[in-house]
């Protein structure tokens, strides 16, 4: 199955910054011909893209150098366009996409149809109505990169049972605060839930999930560093709470410590999985590259 993430950039409309203001105003301003609700709609529905990541919120404040990038609506409408993510591979078993910051995995109590889920069982229902797409693993909202879902609940359930077994290598990209001193480390720790749904770090033998996070500074300045992070094991917000851990936290994770976010999402991107395929036992590698954003801000 072809990538459709540059079909859809070439189809887009794209727009540079020159001045501060906010979203909704600057694209007032660059369609003159749509009104404030419209553009309000198109908002909402996922067409609008800062840098490297979609924004629905039209206060959202922009500053000059950001590339605003608008999917026209007969773009949207059109058969197989998927708004936020691409498909890197699809075959009988499963589905591989490529997901953007903003993008839900799946639904929440506030938003049912605008997630990588809905729109993948739109995808596969329009070959068969009694098509199905399941959950194997998730991404954070604000996190972007290689998410899987399988086709069959057989095939879920045979991944997410021998899920340590049969991925290989499940790589992050983490841009995160301050200068890394250390060129390489491991973080260990027992992982916690408070009752808030915040994950904590213990440091005394099994209390909690063991959870085991190697990392590797790629650049880094004064400001922020750019590891390349390999998780040893798969814990809820594992490295979010081990870069808080390091000292480091990732960018724009207020929750786990970050005073910062210049780049108006998290810093965090799943850049690489691999896996042996679960009927064929094929070992297959897919890749994502790292947000411009990521580079430029720790260079």
């Amino acid at each position: 199955m072809p990538n459709n993430k540059k079909h859809l950039a070439s189809k887009s409309k794209h727009y540079a910054v020159e001045e501060s203001t906010t979203l909704l105003l600057f694209l007032l301003k660059v369609m003159p011909k749509r009104g404030r609700n419209s553009v309000k709609s198109i908002l909402e529905r996922g067409q609008v893209s800062v840098d490297d990541h979609i924004e629905t919120f039209y206060k959202y404040e922009l500053n000059p150098g950001q590339i605003v990038s608008v999917l026209p609506n007969k773009e949207a409408r059109r058969e197989g366009a998927l708004i936020g993510m691409s498909i890197l591979y699809e075959d009988t078993e499963m589905i591989v996409i490529d997901k953007e910051a903003g993008l839900l995995s799946i639904a929440n109590q506030k938003e049912k149809r605008k997630t990588a889920h809905h729109q993948l069982m739109d995808y596969v229902r329009k070959k068969n109505p009694r098509n199905q797409i399941y959950i194997v693993h998730r991404l954070d909202q604000d996190t972007s990169g290689v998410m899987m879902f399988a086709k069959n609940e057989q095939v879920k359930r045979q991944l997410q049972d021998s899920w340590n077994k049969r991925v290989k290598e499940r790589g992050y990209l983490a841009l995160v605060e301050g200068k890394v001193k250390e060129k390489s480390g491991t973080i260990t720790s027992w992982l916690r839930e408070t009752k808030a749904h915040r994950m904590y770090s213990s440091s005394e033998k099994n209390d909690g999930q063991f959870a085991k996070t190697n990392y590797t500074v790629l650049q880094s300045n004064n400001r922020f560093s750019l590891l390349e992070v390999h998780l040893v094991t798969g814990r809820k917000n594992q490295i979010r709470v081990h870069m808080q851990d390091l000292g480091h936290p990732v960018v724009g994770d207020k929750k786990y410590g970050a005073q910062s976010n210049p780049i108006r999402r998290l810093g965090l991107h799943a850049h690489k999985l691999t896996l042996t395929h679960p009927t064929t036992n094929e070992e297959l590698t897919f890749n994502s590259p790292a947000p411009k954003t990521f580079w430029k801000m720790s260079n």
